[in-house]
């Protein structure tokens, strides 16, 4: 299978799972925050719409049909 195809077949995997779930919701980690000796963690929230996926699903599905196609 060719790099397009391997590209095509994650597109189109990614795509499903964010739709499936309506949205991924996802925390990294933030910039730490010291006042004085308290030492306060924090973490930022990431959200990847279902658009998104709708957009990596129809790209994968192009990828798929043009590298079928032979010319």
């Amino acid at each position: 299978m060719s790099s397009r195809g391997i590209i095509a077949v994650v597109l189109v995997t990614l795509g499903i799972v964010v739709l499936a779930y309506s949205g991924i919701t996802f925390r990294t980690r933030g910039e730490p925050i010291d006042i004085g000796p308290v030492h306060l963690e924090t973490t930022q929230r990431h959200f990847i719409p279902p658009v998104v996926g709708a957009i990596a699903l129809v790209g994968g599905l192009v990828l798929l049909v043009v590298g079928n196609k032979k010319d």
